[in-house]
């Protein structure tokens, strides 16, 4: 690999070179930047190592770029700021030592072997010296190159102590395998198993990010597998683990619901990069193992799965932090997941697919997408078959949404409009009077437009307010 070709491209660190040589301190270009040239990977962020003080150091290159905005880390020992695209992030050498009730390391000054010491994988343990004389030259001490070649994810150092001195390792370990299809060292997996435990001293946040960023790779099922078959998911996301070992009915869904749950998530990965769609996957059949329920002739079903799977959302999103914003986006999916293929019948009426384009409004095609993904039988044809029967939903939704014009739906008479009319004010009235003009209108008694529906209202009104009385 010609470093000298890759880092001549970009123009600054030939100013960080110079920059380091006048400061007398060795500079590298360390960790994932360097893993990534060597994979021919998108890059946008630059780790170096300096042997010395790493704040001052970026301090000093910020000013000679004519940078104004750093970011300083005084209680990490580190720095950051953008340039032309790239994060570019600055560390002093040091080494570390850890507490076993925490995973926040007490930082000493160190040497540049001490720094490679501490690296988390072997992939990640590469480094290319920026000063002059030495440019472009590779330091390899842990044979991270090789690793990278074998694609194989392993720990500098032994793989328990790893983990032992920082457990989220262990979800990176397994986002990297998911990122990059490497394989995973056998000490590796034996250590996460041992030390699953210790992710309870990781934040939350930390560890739902790793498991975000596993959603977010091409075949998520990789990490997945990898948290499940180890023991982390446990500990993590225990009710996802619980979905393995719970059987299906076996016609047109994988056996074992986790493992359904991991092709569904990458058959959506494969069509779609939101990361909530994706999200959405994960948790569709979360609800599987409380409403198991064993049907003489059937098999398993598991009846009510989806709403209840939707209310337990809220209290997932609160222990795993994820953005509240987003609860309201996966309940709706996980509540509607059933319904298209109900609506297959073509006996189905008009009635009923307006309810769904009305229940899933703005995220239809999402809704669409999810279940197209939930096919997972091994059977070509009966994938074929149920593939086909979405198409027969997709346009009856599509002949009812244009005719009814069913896009932003709601009650053409509004509130003000029956108040004023009837002379009352805001209350529980007004709205029963809007919802039994939006029945109406999906049942088919009337039009989704204006003068049918004021109509219907002048019809329905007297019985309404007399009743009221």
């Amino acid at each position: 690999m010609d470093f000298i070709k890759v880092l001549n491209k970009y123009n600054y660190l030939k100013t960080a070179s110079l920059l380091a040589d006048k400061r007398n301190e060795e500079l590298y270009l360390v960790g994932g930047f360097v893993r990534d040239i060597i994979l021919k990977r998108d890059k946008d962020e630059m780790d170096f190592l300096v042997v010395g003080d790493g704040i001052n150091f970026a301090e000093q290159l910020a000013n000679d770029l004519g940078i104004k905005e750093i970011s300083v880390y005084k209680n990490f020992g580190t720095a950051h700021f953008n340039y032309k695209g790239m994060a570019l992030e600055f560390v002093g050498a040091r080494t570390e030592s850890y507490k076993r009730s925490s995973r926040n390391p007490k930082v000493e000054k160190g040497t540049l072997d001490d720094d490679i010491n501490r690296r988390d994988f072997t992939i990640n343990s590469l480094a290319v010296s920026l000063n002059k004389k030495t440019f472009g030259t590779l330091i390899d001490k842990f044979d991270g190159l090789k690793d990278i070649e074998r694609k194989l994810i392993k720990t500098p150092l032994e793989a328990e102590k790893t983990f032992d001195d920082d457990p989220l390792r262990i979800m990176r370990a397994f986002r990297f395998a998911a990122q990059l299809n490497f394989c995973v060292d056998e000490s590796v997996l034996k250590a996460a198993s041992l030390m699953a435990e210790r992710l309870k001293i990781v934040s939350v946040e930390r560890i739902t990010d790793e498991l975000m960023k596993i959603l977010a790779t091409d075949k998520p099922s990789v990490g997945l597998k990898l948290l499940f078959e180890c023991g982390v998911l446990k500990v993590i996301f225990p009710e996802l683990h619980n979905l393995a070992g719970v059987e299906q009915r076996n016609d047109f869904h994988h056996k074992d619901v986790f493992y359904h749950t991991c092709i569904v998530v990458d058959n959506v990965a494969s069509v779609s990069d939101n990361l909530w769609l994706r999200f959405a996957a994960l948790v569709h059949d979360i609800a599987k193992p409380p409403t198991k329920k064993f049907v003489d002739g059937i098999g398993w079903t598991y009846h009510g799965h989806e709403e209840l799977g939707a209310r337990m959302m809220k209290s997932i999103f609160q222990r795993m932090k994820l953005p509240l914003t987003k609860l309201d986006y996966i309940e709706k999916l996980i509540r509607l997941h059933l319904r298209p293929i109900a609506l297959v019948d073509e006996e189905v009426t008009d009635s009923a697919i307006r309810r769904m384009i009305v229940a899933a409004d703005d995220d239809l095609d999402d809704l669409i997408t999810l279940c197209r993904a939930d096919i997972t039988s091994k059977n070509p044809n009966k994938v074929s078959k149920y593939l086909e029967n979405y198409e027969i939903v997709m346009q009856k939704v599509k002949d009812v949404r244009e005719r009814d014009k069913l896009r932003a739906f709601q009650s053409p008479v509004r509130g003000e409009e029956i108040m004023k009319i009837c002379n009352i004010p805001p209350s529980k009235l007004v709205g029963d009077m809007k919802t039994a003009i939006e029945e109406a209108i999906l049942d088919g008694k009337i039009g989704n437009n204006y003068e049918e529906a004021f109509a219907y209202f002048l019809s329905i009104k007297d019985e309404y307010l007399k009743n009221k009385k």
